[in-house]
């Protein structure tokens, strides 16, 4: 059972200038995304560092609101929140798939994304996920954000530019 495991979680990184977040969450399961949005909220307070917060229908809108955000080029970092349970039908391999595709394709063109949309089979996992004192993935996703933030930072102070040249 996974919650018995136990796993090794990176230091915080830490920042000479704070960095700035835009928490991008689908609240569709609002008591769950609420729970998901404090988790990162708190993450990243914790870090000196602070956040704005958008709103999106649902969980394939998240990756098209952070590269519209990113265009506007206002944020250091991004957090993707969200919950997708299984239903009845494969909507839900088509939500879960295309979301974190889209994502990952943001992150390869260098933005720094923490992906905290969970994709559960029930209600239960999504709140044992979710829930701030249970296994906090809103923190968590928080925190893969800021670490990716901290390497891009260090990186390019080595007179190293992040992604490709036009």
């Amino acid at each position: 059972m996974a919650g018995s495991e136990t796993h090794y979680t990176l230091p915080r990184p830490s920042f000479d200038e704070a960095p700035k977040l835009l928490i991008v969450v689908a609240p569709y399961y609002k008591d769950i995304a609420d729970q998901l949005v404090a988790g990162a909220k708190a993450e990243i307070e914790a870090a000196g560092g602070s956040w704005d917060l958008a709103e999106v229908p649902g969980a394939l809108e998240v990756p098209t609101a952070i590269g519209m955000a990113d265009r506007a080029n206002e944020f250091d970092g991004y957090v993707a929140l969200g919950c997708v349970i299984r239903g009845e039908t494969t909507h839900y391999d088509t939500v879960c798939n295309d979301s974190s595709r889209a994502i990952q394709l943001l992150g390869l063109q260098g933005l720094c994304i923490g992906n905290g949309i969970l994709t559960v089979e029930n209600r239960d996992q999504a709140v044992a996920r979710a829930y701030v004192d249970q296994m906090n993935k809103g923190g968590g996703a928080a925190a893969a954000a800021l670490h990716l933030i901290a390497l891009g930072r260090q990186w390019r102070r080595d007179g190293k530019e992040i992604g490709f040249k036009a």
